[in-house]
């Protein structure tokens, strides 16, 4: 793929846009899945396929107009999502988590309207709200200054739980990397939609609602996040930026952990993990797209 394939195939206008939706769920939220399959049924405008993906389980009590697909075993989250997205089409691909919902029914056809307007974008994440008014993790807004949430942006990472595709960019950059299970995976696809010539971008006028639970950091998430790490530098980077972007990250969680020698050494034995284990395919991205990025606001060594 060379930068810029992906802007150059403009997605045909329609006044109903076919939007294909992937769900993801294990089944053990069944009451917030069903909240966020009825917040997608009830949009406007559009034509939907939407499928809800069973991560090793057989999706059961679901509204009507549904299709189900189940995975004998749970393949992790960002596998989970390429299975969905490969049995739904449409002109765009909308991937929201079993714990998210959109309030308005116009937010795909907002969303839809962004790329209209601005073909240079190739992903939108909504800004994120808890629907019972609980303060919103930091985290939510994908950018080193979050500044206001309702301020919109250029991002290099995204949020995964509600994203917005073009349907031919989804392919270009060949979906969410499997191989990661869990964690940052939605930081490659935000460097890959920028290296297929597009932006990746945060729409702080769209909202999605999703509960302001924080991620428990236990051993299994700290070990991925290390892992992960190493694995996005090495499947992304050009070789002499990937000890600067490891490294950098390992500055930071010094600085954020030097109170929990055990955490940090659960961290750095992921990183140990993510050197000597096989990445999975690599696709290094181009010197004019680190330039790209880095004037739009952040090179990516950190």
């Amino acid at each position: 793929m060379t930068p810029g394939t992906a802007r150059r195939r403009a997605v045909v206008h329609r006044d109903r846009p076919r939007v294909a939706v992937v769900s993801l769920t294990q089944g053990t939220r069944p009451d917030d899945l069903r909240r966020g399959l009825e917040s997608v049924l009830a949009q406007q405008d559009v034509d939907l396929d939407v499928v809800c993906v069973g991560n090793g389980w057989e999706p059961t009590g679901l509204p009507d107009g549904i299709r189900t697909l189940a995975l004998p075993e749970n393949l992790g989250i960002p596998a989970g999502r390429n299975a969905g997205a490969a049995v739904v089409d449409g002109d765009y691909v909308f991937f929201l988590d079993d714990d998210a919902s959109v309030p308005s029914p116009t937010f795909l056809r907002d969303a839809i309207a962004l790329f209209e307007h601005d073909p240079s974008l190739g992903l939108v994440q909504p800004r994120v709200v808890d629907p019972a008014g609980a303060a919103n993790p930091r985290r939510w807004v994908p950018r080193i200054r979050k500044g206001d949430p309702e301020q919109s942006s250029p991002v290099f990472s995204v949020w995964e739980g509600a994203v917005v595709m073009p349907t031919d960019v989804w392919r270009a950059v060949g979906g969410w990397g499997a191989e990661y299970f869990y964690a940052h995976e939605g930081i490659e696809l935000a460097w890959r939609v920028w290296d297929a010539g597009r932006r990746t971008w945060y729409a702080g006028e769209l909202v999605a609602n999703h509960p302001a639970i924080d991620p428990a950091r236990h051993r299994e998430y700290v070990r991925l996040n290390a892992r992960n790490r190493v694995w996005l530098a090495r499947r992304n980077l050009p070789a002499v930026l990937r000890p600067l972007y490891v490294g950098s990250w390992a500055a930071i969680q010094v600085l954020r952990w030097w109170r929990s020698p055990r955490r940090l050494a659960t961290w750095f034995g992921g990183v140990a993990e993510g050197w000597r284990t096989d990445c999975g395919p690599v696709h290094v991205m181009g010197w004019l797209t680190i330039g790209r990025m880095t004037l739009a606001g952040r090179p990516p060594v950190v």
